[in-house]
């Protein structure tokens, strides 16, 4: 059975001016005027070529370049690259194409050309506008430069976003709310809300070790996201999924794409990609299988993705999966959930609760049991 067409496309850019105390991410700090980079941008234009010469990109609908920090490898490869994405697919005003980038290395030349040259979204790695939060994550910016950052993308962008993180050691959750309502005042349309996760084998995992760093506290943690809900709804978002904001009409429908079950191809170092077709799902990540799902646990992770959205699930869609894994288990699992608190049942579809998005490890867990 031949598998359903990429919608998505994600091209990794590894590269960072320095690595924050928290990631964990398949990134390193490199200096922008190594070869290696130059070596990388070309790797990664062959492989766009190659997959435009295979057919892989002829229904791609959004694009994403992530990282690492895409602006920090400097316009000169940044162009490079997305002239030669612009030849090996269609990318037209309506195919939504993202590029994250960190407040000290966006210019206001680089806005302008990476607009000319057919991005349409700016995803703004700011995390904190207080500066002392911002010293404690090791971040390589300050709260002007964030501030600035914004303000030079909306020169070019209606659609900005930017990412937010709660419950850090040292920040007091007056220091996250005022974050919260800057980046309402600065008038961007889609906010990211994190909590901070301390990862293994990073900086921070080894402060915490030490005894040098706080382990972050769930309460603090869930604090700021009820205040994160509360702030952006008075002002007119819209939480659209556990983590995401979106004024209206401007969700990341890239990010969607992922919670959606919709099939996409990942080029770069640590890119992934996911095939499927109704019988079978595969991820696959730097040449192996990450992930090899029959049509029973397909069917569990798009109920458990589909309940990280505040569209949550209908009914219509878990019938379909129960017919699949078992109308007994599919019932009794939604049940359990909605007798935890997790979940509940209104106007024919399963939607999260508060506490379910708060609580989300459980729920989500849950879920995937059905087909483990």
């Amino acid at each position: 059975m031949p598998y359903d067409p990429y919608k998505a496309l994600y091209l990794h850019i590894p590269f960072c001016v320095k690595r924050c105390g928290y990631c964990d991410f398949a990134t390193a700090a490199t200096e922008r005027d190594s070869p290696v980079i130059d070596e990388y941008v070309e790797s990664l234009v062959l492989q766009l070529r190659r997959a435009s010469k295979e057919g892989e990109l002829g229904q791609i609908e959004t694009v994403y370049l992530g990282g690492g920090t895409p602006s920090h490898i400097g316009m000169g490869r940044l162009s490079m690259l997305l002239y030669a994405l612009s030849t090996a697919m269609h990318l037209e005003p309506e195919v939504e194409c993202t590029m994250e980038a960190n407040p000290e290395s966006l210019t206001a030349p680089m806005v302008r050309d990476i607009w000319a040259l057919g991005v349409n979204r700016l995803s703004i790695g700011v995390q904190s506008f207080d500066d002392d939060v911002l010293r404690i994550l090791g971040r390589a910016h300050d709260a002007e430069a964030a501030r600035a950052a914004v303000r030079m993308a909306q020169e070019r962008f209606r659609n900005v976003s930017v990412d937010l993180m709660g419950g850090i050691p040292g920040q007091s959750l007056a220091s996250f709310e005022a974050s919260v309502r800057e980046a309402v005042a600065l008038g961007v349309t889609h906010v990211s809300v994190y909590p901070l996760a301390i990862e293994p084998r990073t900086p921070f995992d080894a402060a915490v070790m030490r005894g040098e760093m706080a382990e972050p506290d769930d309460d603090v943690e869930a604090a700021c996201m009820e205040a994160a809900e509360r702030i952006l709804g008075e002002a007119g978002f819209i939480r659209y999924e556990v983590a995401s904001y979106a004024r209206p009409g401007f969700e990341s429908r890239h990010n969607t794409a992922y919670w959606t079950g919709v099939p996409y191809l990942g080029l770069g170092r640590s890119a992934a990609t996911m095939t499927q077709n109704a019988e079978r799902r595969m991820r696959v990540q730097d040449g192996r299988v990450v992930d090899d799902l029959n049509a029973r646990q397909m069917a569990a992770e798009d109920l458990m993705l589909a309940m990280r959205m505040a569209q949550g699930v209908s009914d219509e869609r878990i019938a379909r999966a129960a017919a699949t894994i078992g109308a007994g288990a599919v019932g009794a699992a939604f049940d359990e959930l909605a007798a935890l608190g997790l979940a509940e049942h209104r106007d024919g579809r399963w939607r999260p609760t508060e506490r379910g998005w708060l609580c989300g490890n459980e729920l989500y867990g849950r879920l995937l049991d059905l087909a483990p």
